[in-house]
């Protein structure tokens, strides 16, 4: 089933396509300015806005350490070896890559571990995006954590489901031993990087692996593994137990190169099938392997001129920073969000001004339309059914030239919005088109006080079990980025993480709990006590950073950012058509 699945949400061919042009669309125009009751709640959101960047920053300044000076120090001038994002830039075409959950591995009960102690994400190799696993051996020595493996998992996943050709930069120590039961026994623990090794090269998903550094235990099996290996002289070694080992077990002294080095690998193993003399000769190597690789990419100036032809969003992506909701009762019309120009600023998710006129609240329902009019081409937005269920806003729009299908929070998923959304996910993916969900959600689930509630409570319920099927079942690419609220069983139908987006993605002002902060009575029985008590932790735990700590996302991403990183995302998912001879099916490469 997982293997159809995968199938399934390729949407793959067996050849590169021609040349095609796509249809002309003239979209409407989404025109919603800042209304002057409206600016109260615009610059509380703004202020908040300012307050999680800054702490986005500092986040960013000290995962960006690594392991600290005296690691560091050790790593370059003992070891003589390159730091990890020295070695993508000599790996990838350029810095401009999209780095997944940076924040990974921060606030944990066994400390904080930067970054998960591995870079992963997406980046290009002679114009061909491929994901890239590199440990970063300043952090902990490399030594591979409960949260280490997840990320390395995730990464995979990422390549699995987009059909991205993988690269593993190792440099590790093996498994932390104290969190051996949590990193070794389990079907998404170490053991499952292999599996995932294993399907990948079934799926004809290239894989490469250049060791530059230690392979110890665990890690040994990946460039043995991987289709083809690099390994660096005198600096990448690989054996199932170090020297230490082998002299308590028998008394016998041996050099690290002598017993698991580049030469014996090369020469004598056959475990790797290139040697390096230096690091830089290495990536040169990994770099002409991915070029061997069976894609037809599209002319550049062909890329260049589609990129061109997108219009920018009439209205400024900094305005998002003040459309970001500080909480739901903050909410602004969400179609403004996708009305942003595009700068190379920090930038911010959620857009929050609630202004209720009588039982409906005017600015949320304009919140949808103001941040979709700050991420679309043109500010432009082909709305669906847009008289119906307002609460959730859907339809059409392009970004950076990619057309998609918008589903956004604009109010409590009600029944008549759910029915809307699961007809909007399927007509999206009976026409092949991918979806972007903007996630807001109610901060708690409505309650039952009388019988007219509990049947209206009841129908909800149902409608909104045909929305999460036809998320689950849709086969296009997802992309969701949660702008405020990620609360409850709503966030389900939004197509939150456990409904597999291909990416999704947090504002730093965002929350994600079962139940909003200060909402927590909607769960316990009357107790002051307990529920301040649940409160306050839903408090801490509810916060963006916490949530990517434990990679419960992609990562955190600033408001002002969002448009170029979705173009990002939608070009990485574009990429598996032009894949050459991808259908058939093959076993496993076995290396000798």
């Amino acid at each position: 089933l997982a293997g159809q699945r995968w199938q399934f949400s390729a949407r793959c061919v067996s050849s590169a396509p021609a040349k095609r042009i796509a249809l002309h669309s003239a979209f409407p125009v989404l025109k919603l300015p800042l209304l002057p009751i409206q600016h109260h709640v615009y610059e509380a959101n703004l202020r908040n806005s300012n307050a999680c960047q800054k702490k986005y920053t500092e986040l960013k300044d000290k995962v960006r350490r690594g392991g600290g000076e005296t690691a560091v120090a050790r790593h370059t001038q003992r070891n003589r070896k390159l730091l990890v994002r020295d070695r993508l830039c000599l790996l990838l075409d350029d810095d401009n890559f999209l780095e997944l959950s940076p924040f990974a591995g921060l606030g944990l009960p066994y400390g904080d571990i930067p970054s998960a102690g591995c870079l992963t994400g997406i980046g290009r190799i002679n114009g061909l995006w491929c994901v890239f696993i590199a440990n970063d051996a300043t952090v902990k020595g490399g030594t591979a954590y409960p949260i280490s493996v997840k990320k390395q998992l995730r990464a995979q996943e990422v390549a699995i489901q987009n059909r991205l050709p993988c690269v593993y930069l190792v440099d590790s120590g093996g498994a932390f031993l104290p969190l051996q039961s949590e990193i070794f026994p389990d079907k998404n623990h170490g053991g499952r990087t292999f599996y995932n090794e294993a399907i990948m090269s079934a799926m004809k998903i290239p894989q490469v692996a250049l060791v530059c550094g230690s392979c110890t235990a665990g890690g040994a099996y990946i460039p043995t593994m991987a289709e083809e290996a690099v390994m660096v002289h005198q600096i990448g070694t690989i054996f199932l137990g170090g020297p230490p080992l082998v002299k308590a077990a028998t008394g016998e002294e041996v050099s690290p190169e002598d017993l698991g080095g580049a030469r014996l690998h090369a020469e004598v193993s056959g475990c790797v099938d290139h040697f390096a003399w230096k690091e830089k000769e290495a990536f040169d190597q990994t770099r002409n392997i991915i070029s061997t690789l069976n894609f037809q990419l599209p002319e550049e100036e062909e890329d260049t001129a589609k990129r061109k032809a997108g219009e920018e969003p009439l209205h400024s992506s900094q305005e998002l920073l003040g459309l970001a909701p500080r909480s739901y009762s903050h909410t602004l019309d969400v179609r403004m969000v996708t009305l942003s120009k595009t700068h190379n600023t920090v930038g911010y998710a959620d857009s929050a001004v609630s202004v209720l006129i009588g039982s409906i609240s005017l600015s949320r329902i304009l919140f949808a339309g103001q941040i979709v009019s700050r991420l679309t081409d043109g500010s432009r937005f082909q709305e669906f059914k847009a008289r119906y269920g307002t609460t959730l806003v859907t339809g059409f729009a392009k970004i950076h030239g990619h057309l998609v299908g918008i589903v956004a929070n604009n109010g409590a998923l009600t029944y008549e919005a759910a029915l809307k959304g699961s007809h909007f996910v399927q007509l999206c993916d009976q026409r092949d088109i991918p979806l972007l969900f903007l996630q807001n959600t109610a901060p708690a689930a409505p309650l039952t006080l009388s019988a007219a509630q509990a049947e209206m409570n009841s129908n909800h319920l149902k409608a909104q079990g045909s929305m999460m099927s036809a998320v689950a079942c849709a086969s296009v690419p997802k992309i969701t980025v949660v702008i405020g609220g990620c609360h409850g069983a709503d966030s389900y139908a939004m197509c939150g993480r456990a409904f597999d987006p291909n990416f999704l993605f947090l504002w730093p002002n965002a929350r994600v709990s079962l139940t909003a902060p200060g909402h927590a009575g909607s769960l316990l029985p009357a107790d002051d006590e307990q529920e301040e008590k649940l409160n306050q932790n839903l408090e801490e735990e509810s916060l963006a950073f916490f949530s990517s700590g434990r990679m419960w996302d992609d990562g955190v991403i600033l408001p002002q950012e969002t448009r170029t990183i979705l173009g990002v995302c939608l070009d990485i998912i574009k990429q598996q058509q032009y894949q050459l001879s991808i259908e058939k099916r093959r076993s496993v490469l076995i290396r000798m």
